[in-house]
């Protein structure tokens, strides 16, 4: 476990470099991330490339005990390049260009950017790719971000209709695929087909996923040219790619597939007031962030890459620039952050950035050092979770195997292409899948259970949970079909959410193959023990109460109601109306509604419960994570707490009584 952080030495004096080298390394950050954004200064003119600071720049790192991240400078591509070629900027969904001035304004699908891509990370990787201070790589930056993924460009039409040839052969495979019977919107040939955008009203939902498709797939054979160059030129050193939070337009699974170590950038504070919090949300964590999102992240970024690896490439160290407000961090929080990361399996924690810029339009995003050089806040708490990891580590507390043995007993499925189908088919104004996941995932976490976030792929096994929770499965395919049957034979309590199963693969209802699965949940029918039969999106205000059969309290169901038939499942709850709200078929959970807070505690706890599970609500504001024979409990709230692990164990940093924003490990 190590510290990092991401610097810019083309920003400053070269006589500077020297001691901010030595400032990071005395302040225990031992990875730094160079050069995403330097294309214009490494190439000023075509083909005229300047190494010189480059070169020295890695190198006094290197001389200061510091592993250098080498990134491709893809997402910055320079003015003369896009004078160049004027049609590689990305189109935007109302049909503008995205000029230049900013960033992450070229198009995946544009073959000459797409040559200038290969061609300039083949060029850095020549240069760096054998040198002993590069430790990793980091192709392009952020992909996506800004709302880039999806190109109305001419480039993006051709490639679309090349991809829906590959993926249907025959035009008239497609029109049966999608149902362009309905509107009159029948295809003569591939060459007829447009993007699904600035139509008079909605576009055809199968168009419109199989573009979100297409374009996710764009990403990923972007991504995979560079790590084809990288891994050609610097064998051996791991290739990764910054991700982002809460960020659904392309598959990261299908992207990190092709990564040795998937990275994210987290900003809390800035993500709890810009997505779906609640004013009241916002509120209470608008100085340390909702607790749940980073560890959210942390563990899907967990499960993307082989063997687990997974890095924080951008920790916020302070306030941002980008939030519509962006407060700063409580005292105690960035190292709160810090180490949470790590109790997820984190092998490095980098911070975003080293030096506050004073110029430009992240000049109010801070650093771990003010613009002066001299120390923020978050460089004085880096600087404490460098000295805790040393002593840590010299007593042994701290080895590889705390990374390594970050496994989970509860399962939640997170699958971008069902995503897609909810947000393409809402039905409610408010119906957000990506939210729903987060939801049912805080509530796991506020049981004090660790949770492995995983997506369906090929071949996949689910038989070594003992819990797994489906929030927002619209589509569930044969393979995570198999992998829950094969689940639950073996033990495991599975909850499904509203919607689970209700979609083909084209986004139409689920085809008949047995009894009652031509409605919802398709083909998880037989294992659930339910048909959907009628569905209703519920506008703001409107309040289902449900009555748990086993329990006094009444919980609540907003945004999103099912009416359902039993077929073997039996009610666990109820309606005001008395129709089933959950149900239970053997190891099989059913959710009918967009659940509050408690009510998905009071589900997990019954499932958790028979799938022998202990667990206990933490107080607000607490979450603990175990690993490597560790217990780490971490205090987001305002109030000072006691807490201990059962079993009772020794503390080896902090103790039973926790502070606000403190934290504490023991050891078993």
């Amino acid at each position: 476990m190590q510290l990092g952080v991401c610097y810019y030495p083309e920003h400053w004096p070269r006589a500077q470099w020297a001691e901010d080298a030595r400032r990071m390394h005395a302040m225990g950050i031992r990875v730094v991330r160079i050069a995403e954004f330097a294309w214009s200064v490494i190439e000023a003119e075509p083909g005229v490339f300047t190494w010189d600071w480059l070169d020295e720049a890695v190198e006094t790192l290197h001389a200061a005990g510091l592993g250098v991240v080498m990134c491709t400078p893809t997402a910055t591509p320079p003015k003369w390049l896009v004078d160049r070629m004027p049609d590689m900027v990305a189109i935007d969904l109302q049909g503008r260009p995205r000029g230049f001035g900013s960033r992450r304004h070229y198009c995946f699908s544009h073959a000459g950017y797409r040559a200038e891509s290969r061609r300039i990370s083949r060029a850095v990787a020549e240069r760096y790719g054998q040198h002993p201070a590069v430790v990793a790589w980091q192709t392009d930056n952020e992909y996506g971000c800004h709302d880039t993924v999806l190109s109305l460009s001419e480039s993006a039409r051709q490639g679309f209709r090349r991809w829906l040839a590959a993926r249907y052969t025959t035009i008239d495979a497609l029109n049966t695929a999608w149902g362009t019977v309905f509107w009159s919107q029948v295809y003569r040939s591939f060459d007829e087909i447009d993007l699904p955008a600035l139509t008079v009203t909605e576009a055809h939902p199968a168009h419109r996923l199989d573009w979100r498709r297409f374009s996710s797939d764009e990403v990923v054979a972007f991504n995979r040219e560079q790590v084809a160059i990288l891994r050609e030129l610097s064998p051996g050193r791991p290739v990764s790619h910054n991700f982002m939070g809460f960020f659904t337009e392309f598959n990261h699974h299908d992207v990190a597939a092709d990564l040795d170590i998937a990275t994210w950038d987290t900003y809390p504070l800035g993500v709890t007031q810009m997505l779906f919090l609640s004013a009241e949300e916002k509120a209470r964590w608008a100085r340390t962030g909702h607790p749940d999102i980073p560890s959210f992240h942390h563990d899907l970024y967990r499960g993307m890459c082989r063997d687990g690896r997974w890095w924080v490439m951008e920790q916020q160290p302070g306030p941002v620039n980008w939030a519509h407000w962006n407060p700063a961090p409580h005292d105690g929080t960035v190292r709160l952050w810090t180490w949470q990361a790590f109790a997820h399996g984190a092998e490095v924690v980098s911070y975003f950035r080293w030096r506050q810029a004073p110029f430009a339009q992240e000049q109010m995003h801070t650093g771990l050092l003010r613009p002066d050089s001299s120390e923020d806040q978050g460089a004085l708490e880096a600087a404490q979770v460098g000295a805790e990891l040393a002593a840590l580590t010299e007593r042994g507390v701290l080895t590889d195997a705390l990374r390594l043995s970050v496994r989970a007993d509860v399962a939640l499925v997170f699958d971008y292409d069902a995503l897609w189908m909810a947000q393409i088919q809402p039905q409610g104004a408010d119906y957000n899948p990506v939210e729903l996941s987060f939801r049912a995932y805080s509530g796991l976490r506020q049981l004090g259970l660790d949770v492995d976030i995983v997506g369906p792929r090929a071949g996949m096994d689910l038989s070594g949970y003992r819990l797994i929770v489906l929030p927002a499965a619209l589509h569930v395919g044969a393979d995570l079909q198999t992998a829950l049957t094969t689940a639950a034979a073996h033990g495991a309590q599975i909850v499904l959410g509203p919607r689970a199963g209700s979609k083909s693969v084209n986004l139409s209802f689920p085809h008949a193959d047995g009894p009652w699965s031509a409605l919802p949940p398709g083909p998880l029918a037989a294992l659930a023990g339910v048909q959907v039969t009628r569905v209703a999106s519920l506008p703001p205000g409107v309040v289902e109460p449900v009555a748990l059969d086993d329990a006094a309290a009444t919980v609540t169901v907003t945004r999103w109601r099912e009416d359902l038939a039993l077929h073997g499942a039996e009610a666990l709850a109820t309606f005001a109306d008395g129709r089933p709200a959950l149900t239970r078929n053997g190891p099989v959970r059913y959710v009918a509604g967009w659940l509050d807070a408690a009510g998905w505690q009071a589900v997990f706890a019954g499932a958790a419960a028979d799938a022998g599970l202990a667990v206990a609500p933490l107080p607000e504001g607490l979450r603990i994570s175990r690993a490597g024979g560790l217990t780490l409990a971490f205090n987001f709230s305002d109030l000072a707490l006691d807490w201990t692990p059962t079993p009772i164990a020794t503390p080896v940093l902090g103790g039973a009584h926790l502070p606000p924003r403190a934290m504490a490990i023991w050891r078993e």
